[in-house]
């Protein structure tokens, strides 16, 4: 564990992290990759991440979402409804679809799959093929002493994985669960929407979402693998503490972006922002029309911000945007969600899932020059 600690970075460093973020995740200027399969709420792409193939092409990994609410049982639509790659030569697409699971091609153990969320994708070093992290909602029971808590036609969450030589090599028949769901913890029952990133000296840090028996908050857990091995090493199950004014509600992170080492962060110790979504509550708000109007969010509308962290303290890490979002979309509800980055030698490509004018989420992006970033950071 550093001595340096996250609150010893001068307002100077936190105004060009925001600064760096905004123009990363830019609302207005971002144009849509991949859209739902419906042009009205409830539908839904994203939830994943963006690499590069071998042969230098951007792949896309999310989850289509249609009509439904698990308030109501997956009678009322299908929900998570399937896991989907997309492929496209430019960083901006055109993105075409290459690779997608069903609900019931994921089935893993036996135990059918109700739904499914986030996922990402992991290229393996030395070439060593790829892996796919998967989010899904299995068809299982709660706990007996909560029983009553389960709503009809849900299930509980947690991760798995699969992998292979590449892309096209990806079957499930290989599935395995590698983060299962807390029984030992109701607190944190819900294991859901893994992000990953590599780290110094070859382990994988593997963030994920936690949420209580009851649904009533979403925190942040991690686990390591370490270089050469498939053992996980949990890190924490509270990362992010969420906060007092406007994401009290969850601290979900979704990204873990390294700080380059210029201009102003050029004498600094590695340093990482971490894009995070969250909200005033879980379920909408009445504001009174006295009152200032802003952006709440709420549960699969949320908004966000960042927090940072000085890598050799991880898993210390703290908001940067305590006092409000900074994501919000301009159309909508202003959900926006779920950002991804992507780091290339000519600049940054960020994603997310933005609500649109229809209340349709398409992800979208947007490419920060590496010129850009310099200037933004110096």
């Amino acid at each position: 564990m550093s001595g340096i600690m996250t609150d010893s970075l001068s307002p100077l460093h936190r105004q060009k992290l925001i600064a760096l973020a905004e123009a990363l995740v830019d609302q207005r200027a971002a144009r849509v990759l991949v859209e739902p399969y419906g042009q009205a709420q409830g539908f839904w792409f994203g939830g994943g991440n963006v690499i590069r193939d071998r042969d230098g092409s951007f792949l896309i990994c999310g989850r289509h979402r249609v009509s439904g609410d698990s308030r109501l049982g997956t009678g009322a639509g299908e929900r998570g409804l399937e896991l989907a790659i997309y492929r496209a030569a430019s960083a901006l697409g055109p993105y075409e679809k290459v690779k997608s699971f069903s609900k019931a091609d994921l089935t893993c153990a036996g135990r059918a799959v109700v739904s499914i969320e986030g996922v990402a994708l992991h290229a393996l070093p030395d070439g060593g093929g790829v892996e796919l992290f998967i989010s899904t909602e299995k068809d299982a029971a709660y706990p007996e002493r909560l029983a009553a808590y389960q709503k009809p036609g849900t299930g509980v969450w947690s991760i798995d994985r699969i992998q292979a030589a590449d892309i096209d090599s990806l079957n499930p028949a290989g599935i395995e669960e590698i983060v299962p769901s807390g029984w030992d913890q109701p607190e944190h029952l819900h294991c859901k929407d893994p992000v990953v990133s590599d780290l110094p000296g070859g382990d994988l840090l593997l963030i994920y979402c936690v949420h209580p028996f009851t649904w009533s908050s979403s925190g942040t857990a991690a686990l390591i693998r370490r270089s050469g091995t498939g053992i996980y090493e949990k890190v924490g199950d509270d990362l992010l503490r969420r906060g007092p004014v406007w994401d009290i509600a969850a601290a979900r992170v979704t990204e873990r972006l390294p700080v380059p080492a210029v201009g102003a962060f050029a004498d600094l110790p590695p340093l990482s922002i971490y894009f995070y979504d969250s909200c005033e509550s879980l379920r909408q708000l009445d504001e009174n029309p006295a009152a200032v109007s802003r952006p709440r969010g709420w549960s699969c509308e949320e908004i966000g911000g960042i927090a940072a962290g000085f890598d050799a303290a991880f898993p210390e890490m703290q908001s940067v945007t305590v006092e409000s979002p900074i994501f919000v979309s301009p159309h909508g509800t202003g959900c926006s969600r779920y950002v991804a980055t992507l780091v290339t030698e000519d600049g940054i490509l960020a994603t997310w899932q933005q609500s649109q004018t229809d209340l349709r989420q398409p992800l979208v992006g947007h490419f920060l020059p590496m010129d850009r970033v310099r200037e933004i950071l110096s």
